[in-house]
């Protein structure tokens, strides 16, 4: 089946996937864009788990002060090669990442790096707020689990909602720009200052 050339532009350009890519899924999707972006992202999103593995040694520190002075962040975003930290892409990606820190204030990167006491502590916390409703003990499991998930979403920098596109989370976006960039990329580590506040 032909594809048209002008379809293949426009899968391009809403996806930013290389011309072969867009060809095959509009090939596989009958020339149906909407189905063509759907199967991009799934074998985006099979290549990303493939690059998962692989090391990150290049890459750049990020920085933003918001425009007031009162908060400043730093952030190491790396990647496979230095060709790829130099690129207007990547170099977007650190800046909106520093941005996002600036603004939703992250405590931890990622949920394995909460303290275990810490976690039990929250955990505690919300098990006496279940029990207070009354629920049965299985109910007030779930609730603590469901609490806690929201936690970690609020609390963990890469499953906090992105706040440039809240549809997203910030490890969503990570994930579309490995698959854009075709490199495995990585947020390695970040601090966020705020003026007068405690170490």
């Amino acid at each position: 089946m032909g594809v048209p050339a002008s379809l293949v532009k426009e899968l391009r350009e809403k996806t930013g996937a290389g011309i072969i890519d867009c060809k095959e899924a509009l090939q596989e999707c009958r020339c149906d864009i909407s189905d063509a972006i759907v199967y991009l992202r799934k074998k985006g999103l099979a290549d990303v788990k493939k690059r998962a593995g692989r090391a990150t040694s290049e890459g750049l520190i990020g920085s933003y002060i918001h425009s007031n002075g009162k908060i400043g962040v730093l952030v190491e975003v790396n990647c496979e090669t230095d060709f790829v930290a130099r690129t207007q892409e990547f170099k977007d990606l650190v800046k909106d990442i520093a941005m996002h820190i600036a603004a939703a204030n992250p405590r931890y990167l990622a949920a394995e790096e909460i303290p275990e006491e810490e976690a039990a502590k929250e955990k505690e916390i919300l098990r006496a707020q279940a029990v207070e409703t009354g629920k049965p003990a299985r109910v007030v499991e779930s609730i603590v689990e469901g609490r806690f998930k929201k936690f970690i979403q609020e609390n963990c920098l890469l499953e906090q909602a992105f706040v440039k596109d809240p549809d997203r989370t910030v490890r969503q976006r990570l994930e579309e720009a490995i698959s854009r960039l075709g490199e495995n990329i990585t947020l390695r580590r970040f601090v966020r200052f705020q003026l007068g506040e405690q170490p």
